[in-house]
């Protein structure tokens, strides 16, 4: 189980990767802040992203919707700065 784990945590730190260059050209940045025993992946969202109106929609269609489909095991991403 806990090997598994390593490897989705491996697997998300990737995707994270391809996808912050399109968050950093907008002033925004992803930070990876852990994966659920439930398959949740919370991260915080910096910068621009942070106090951005649309952060919310970016997480879930973006930055989610890229994870899903790389990592099918992933149920959501989280953002766990958004109570702002």
């Amino acid at each position: 189980m806990e090997n598994n784990k390593e490897e989705l945590t491996r697997k998300v730190l990737n995707v994270i990767e391809q996808i912050r260059p399109y968050l950093q050209q907008d002033g925004g940045d992803i930070e990876f802040v852990e994966l659920t025993d439930e398959n949740i992946v919370n991260v915080k969202l910096l910068g621009a992203c942070g106090s951005c109106p649309y952060s919310t929609m970016t997480l879930k269609n973006g930055v989610e919707g890229a994870m899903k489909k790389a990592i099918p095991e992933v149920k959501s991403v989280e953002a766990i700065n958004l109570e702002i």
